[in-house]
């Protein structure tokens, strides 16, 4: 019969044989936990483990060894919807996130101080620390150091406080915030000390938001995309230099939309004109 139906014998008994004995219809290969299976073969995994605290790439490993595969995301996934990863250490955040302005109605109210990094050929690594209002986005003060520490930090604000306060003495900056991170150069007593002596209030932004110093970081912005990244410089002289050619540049001829495309100076002297007509 089997040749007359030009059929091979294995095929008449094999569908002889399902009829027989109907199976489901599935897909070849593996066949895929249901997600609860799947959770209780993680339990298992992780309670005869002899270690704690691993995480889902060993676990999915540790499966592996048991014969179960599965895809390595598929473990990840269920284990976070389960609450089985191990614990992380996130980042510390502020109960108080900044979401106001840190702009003022006018100069001497808010400065900023930040530093950045830089390289010259002879010196290596060097360091810029530098100082700005956060009205007018003038740089008071700048400064480069080979060995940055908190006495060379001040520096930029010794410069801001003798151009626009007309002396360095006690008291001589009373009512004026100077905001800097957590750095330990700004954090440290000195540092703190001598802002204090000078009168001005010391205000640390939030951790990890660098935004509430968000100021001073646009400027050094504005610095690396135009001299720092753009030059090569020997060694710390020359930068020294050009760093300070360009704080009077950017001071006389940078505009800001948000002073009306003025100039950081220009806005200075507009401010300071108000301020002695309303006087």
């Amino acid at each position: 019969m089997a040749a007359v139906w030009e059929m091979p014998r294995s095929s008449f008994y094999a569908e002889r044989d399902r009829r027989k004995h109907p199976r489901p219809v599935r897909k070849r290969g593996p066949q895929r936990l249901p997600d609860d299976q799947l959770l209780e073969e993680i339990r298992k995994v992780l309670s005869d483990g002899a270690f704690l605290g691993e995480g889902y790439r060993k676990i999915w490993a540790r499966l592996r060894h048991r014969g179960v595969r599965v895809w390595k995301e598929r473990v990840l996934r269920v284990m976070r919807e389960n609450q089985l990863l191990s614990p992380s250490r996130q980042p510390a955040r502020p109960t108080q996130e900044h979401n106001g302005t840190i702009v003022t109605d006018r100069p001497d109210l808010v400065w900023g101080t930040d530093a950045t990094t830089t390289a010259t050929a002879a010196d290596g690594q060097v360091t810029i620390f530098a100082a700005i209002d956060h009205c007018t986005a003038e740089c008071v003060g700048i400064h480069v150091v080979k060995k940055a520490h908190r006495f060379e930090a001040l520096e930029p604000i010794r410069q801001g406080v003798r151009n626009h306060f007309g002396s360095f003495s006690g008291g001589i900056a009373a009512g004026l915030w100077l905001r800097h991170d957590h750095g330990s150069v700004y954090m440290s007593d000195d540092f703190q000390n001598e802002i204090r002596h000078l009168g001005m209030t010391s205000s640390p932004s939030f951790v990890r938001q660098p935004e509430g110093n968000g100021c001073i970081e646009r400027f050094f912005r504005t610095l690396k995309e135009q001299l720092l990244w753009i030059r090569n410089f020997t060694d710390l002289e020359e930068l020294r230099t050009a760093v300070h050619q360009f704080r009077d540049r950017y001071n006389e001829s940078w505009i800001l939309e948000k002073l009306g495309y003025r100039t950081p100076a220009g806005a200075r002297r507009d401010f300071l004109v108000e301020i002695g007509a309303a006087a």
